[in-house]
């Protein structure tokens, strides 16, 4: 940890605030669905998946190279630029958590870098090919992917149960909940802890303290692993109210198929190196179970307003990067007000969501207050009811759908 200048210091720390960040704001990607169906209490949960969180981080560095080798080039970035960005990240990441909405932290990551460098250095620093490869396809692919692999698994899992026992089959599936949630956890170490430690190695290469196309050394990955399962175990209750309950109406089999589709999609990016947004997947694998499911319900304005977030993501973290950037190469003062405003920022928007708290004790609570709209009763989309019609009945009873009522029961089809 020599030749490590106050700078750098600085910029070590406000990555492992944003590291803290990213472990509450994607809680919901691994617990939304366990918590919301009962298969685990809440703080449980949560602790389970910050443990799980800390391991993965161990496991492998292939992302964390694609932060630190392949977005920007390295040797023209200087630590005053990494802090814009992360600033950029942290303050996106705050307000779309205000907002209950699952954003990408790690699209706010690459966009608050990209617009930082950008704003201070010109478009040449910015790897576009590597940036089109590496995020936007994968942004664009996997949520896909891992939507249409549920909604497959969703139809043979209730095929598979259509015989079985409702009760004892649905205790099975919270018990399958159980191991994906914390496969989901593990896979989420291996992927968002690793971007942290990027930005860590790319921030000591910039300042000399090792060497281009260096590995992160253990104590920068211990400490991001140590920050993201502490940012966990606190629990984004806010947009796991959203995941679990506002997104879709998931039932034990649903959530046990959205999250091992999204287990086996994240840890597979992991292994090529795609730094892909774990919230878009999850979120994706969440509308799948949604739709694979007779009876089932996506709000799809819940979704809409999602996906907007998702695409304003990059945009918006890197403005804010970019106008960080231009801030702090005015000199150390410039560095000092970036700092100040950002903690004005966080201050502000943590003061705005004390006003109506979402904590473990209401996060499954959809008439208690929020800081978000609530969710409303959302009738079949046209979306949902076209799958409908060709998926196989669920293993237990449904309730008719309100909206078509009739005189004589209704008939097996």
């Amino acid at each position: 940890m020599e030749h490590i200048t106050l700078l750098i210091g600085i910029v070590i720390v406000t990555a492992l605030v944003f590291d803290f960040t990213n472990g509450f704001h994607d809680t919901a990607n691994a617990m939304a669905t366990t918590i919301s169906t009962g298969a685990l209490k809440p703080k449980t949960a949560v602790a389970m998946s910050a443990v799980l969180n800390l391991v993965g981080a161990f496991l492998s560095v292939e992302v964390a190279a694609t932060i630190s080798k392949g977005i920007v080039d390295e040797s023209g970035i200087r630590p005053e630029i990494i802090f814009a960005g992360l600033v950029g990240a942290i303050v996106w990441n705050l307000l779309t958590w205000l907002a209950g909405l699952p954003s990408s932290s790690s699209h706010a990551l690459f966009g608050g870098l990209i617009g930082a460098t950008i704003a201070s250095v010109g478009t040449g620093a910015v790897h576009g090919d590597a940036v089109v490869m590496k995020v936007l396809i994968p942004a664009v692919v996997a949520p896909v992917v891992a939507g249409l692999a549920t909604v497959l698994a969703t139809r043979m899992t209730y095929r598979l149960a259509r015989n079985a026992d409702p009760e004892a089959s649905a205790k099975g599936y919270r018990a399958g909940q159980i191991a994906s949630a914390a496969l989901v956890s593990l896979a989420h170490g291996t992927n968002d802890a690793q971007k942290t430690m990027g930005v860590i190695t790319l921030a000591l290469i910039s300042g000399g303290a090792l060497g281009v196309d260096a590995d992160p050394p253990m104590w920068v990955i211990a400490s991001a692993g140590i920050a993201i399962a502490l940012g966990t175990y606190l629990g984004g209750w806010r947009i796991i109210r959203t995941l679990g309950k506002g997104l879709a109406d998931i039932q034990p089999p649903q959530g046990f198929a959205a999250q091992t589709g999204a287990a086996v999609t994240i840890l597979a990016s992991s292994h090529i190196g795609f730094a892909l947004s774990t919230t878009q997947v999850c979120s994706g694998a969440v509308m799948g179970a949604g739709m694979g499911r007779k009876g089932g319900v996506v709000r799809w304005s819940t979704a809409g307003r999602m996906i907007a977030a998702w695409g304003l993501t990059l945009p918006a973290a890197g403005l804010v990067g970019a106008g960080a950037a231009l801030l702090a190469d005015q000199g150390d003062w410039g560095v000092t007000a970036v700092a100040v405003l950002a903690l004005i920022a966080c201050g502000a928007i943590w003061v705005a969501s004390r006003r109506k708290p979402v904590t473990h004790d209401n996060v499954n609570d959809l008439n208690e207050p929020q800081g978000v709209a609530p969710v409303p009763a959302e009738p079949v989309g046209v979306v949902t009811a076209a799958l409908q019609a060709v998926s196989p009945p669920p293993a237990g009873p449904t309730a008719a759908p309100a909206a078509t009522p009739a005189p004589a029961p209704a008939t097996a089809g």
